[in-house]
């Protein structure tokens, strides 16, 4: 028989994050080593986003969204990470009900963020690398702006959408979320009302936000790979190539982390392996982002450096 909830619809007042390990031991760990993910990932992304504020030859449309994928990436590890080391220090693990509902409409706008600024940026390959002779008409500043915004507001319907249809939902207990943030999967399984809305919402709402970006982004680089192999100049196809790689290989990493996430529901028992994956999804991928950014790119590297060690190494 169902806990008794009364004329309020959520019993459960606030959730009990149990977090990554048990042990006092393991728990230090864990602490040092996300503190320095943490620190780690702020340092790199703001590097990144100053180099291409400050770099004049870095100020192109391409650099623009991945500044832009940087402030993304900041924000979003600061969403998750931080609150998890607060209650490792505190030996607290409990978060209230509203500000669960606030760290997952969070999650899912920077998320959703991702999506649509990894697309933004194939579409500009695309354009650069096939049509060159109009790409500074049609990504264009305004251009560029109108797609920064519209990604904003599409991820900002999906977050809302998602956050309005989990608060539907009666909690009566158990309240141990096992996960170290709060998102969909591990709250659905607390639920004792139905879910099957919130899940058929969430498979509708990720075939349009990860289903539509994944086609794009492919028929983007399958006419970019067309073009590039015609280039005669071997370092140029080596330029091309570089520069997608690296765009090629943070899309894999996300989208493949989140659609192993959000499009397997209703296995209790893979609760520890969406642990792992939310590991990726939060800290390694916006750790890795501008570390693959820079290693394959000159550009990027000579503004790091300039950055750094100041004007007096301009030539």
């Amino acid at each position: 028989m169902e806990p008794e909830v009364g004329t309020n619809r959520t019993a459960v007042a606030e959730f009990i994050l149990l977090g990554l390990v048990k042990t006092e031991e393991l728990q230090s760990l864990v602490f040092v080593l996300f503190l320095l993910a943490y620190l780690v990932t702020v340092g790199g992304n703001l590097s990144i986003l100053t180099a291409i504020l400050v770099e004049s030859k870095l100020h192109t449309p391409m650099y623009f969204f991945l500044g832009n994928l940087s402030v993304v990436d900041v924000a979003c590890i600061t969403v998750t990470v931080p609150p998890m080391l607060g209650r490792l220090l505190s030996h607290k693990q409990t978060i209230s009900h509203d500000a669960c509902l606030s760290q997952l409409f969070f999650f899912h706008l920077l998320g959703g963020m991702d999506c649509f600024l990894l697309t933004a940026m194939a579409y500009d390959r695309f354009l650069a690398i096939c049509r060159p002779l109009t790409y500074s008409t049609r990504m264009s500043q305004t251009v560029q702006r109108i797609l920064v915004a519209m990604s904003w507001a599409c991820a900002f319907t999906n977050a809302l959408t998602h956050t309005i249809a989990l608060a539907t939902l009666d909690f009566c207990g158990p309240k141990e979320v096992n996960h170290f943030y709060c998102d969909l999967p591990q709250l659905f399984q607390l639920s004792c009302s139905s879910t099957q809305l919130n899940e058929l919402l969430l498979f509708a709402m990720g075939f349009m936000m990860v289903g539509a970006p994944v086609v794009l982004i492919v028929t983007s680089y399958i006419h970019v790979a067309a073009a590039v192999l015609r280039i005669r100049s071997a370092e140029g196809r080596k330029k091309a190539f570089s520069t997608c790689g690296s765009h090629l290989t943070v899309v894999c990493l996300f989208y493949g982390t989140g659609i192993f996430n959000y499009m397997r529901l209703g296995s209790e028992e893979a609760s520890d392996k969406d642990k792992g994956v939310g590991i990726f999804n939060t800290v390694i991928n916006p750790m890795l982002n501008p570390l693959i950014y820079s290693l394959r790119n000159p550009d990027v590297q000579g503004a790091l450096w300039r950055v750094l060690v100041g004007r007096r190494s301009l030539t």
